[in-house]
């Protein structure tokens, strides 16, 4: 009369089981919300629409960052955020000529950094069309619009 019931301990075994998926699935939800993209491409946009020079710089408080041409993405402890620029293309300041483009992002006017115009219009279509990849994200993010002769842009970076 007060023996165990064989079916019992399947559903204790069955019980322990769920709840450990459970206790999984809930250590993985992160903790904090994704970053907010949205603001870091009004940012941007504001400075590429503009019809004169201009600098303007965001703060970032994330880990990573990723910036194409058309598209920013930021990656924080809460996942990845993704916002389109309206006013594209940008030239983000990394890669091969990304230390010359810094120095432009930073001030420096384009004619003492490169030796023709043509050679800065060079850089800047093959900054342009260089496919995007995460990088560590800067305390700041620097967007300058600059323009000499033809060659017009916006470039980011930091």
């Amino acid at each position: 009369m007060y023996d165990t019931a064989v079916e019992s301990t399947y559903v204790w075994l069955g019980l322990a089981l769920v709840s450990a998926g459970i206790l999984g699935f809930a250590l993985r939800v992160p903790t904090a919300p994704p970053p907010d993209a949205e603001p870091v491409a009004h940012t941007i946009d504001s400075v590429a629409a503009s019809p004169h020079e201009a600098t303007a710089r965001h703060p970032l408080d994330v880990r990573r960052v990723r910036l194409g041409a058309h598209r920013i993405g930021l990656r924080g402890p809460g996942g990845d955020a993704h916002a389109s620029l309206a006013y594209g293309p940008v030239i983000p300041a990394a890669g091969g000529d990304g230390d010359r483009l810094r120095r432009v992002l930073r001030g420096v006017p384009p004619e003492r950094v490169f030796r023709s115009e043509a050679t800065f219009a060079r850089v800047l279509d093959r900054a342009r069309t260089r496919e995007p990849s995460w990088r560590p994200a800067p305390e700041t993010l620097i967007v300058r619009r600059v323009a000499w002769g033809g060659a017009n842009a916006t470039i980011v970076g930091a």
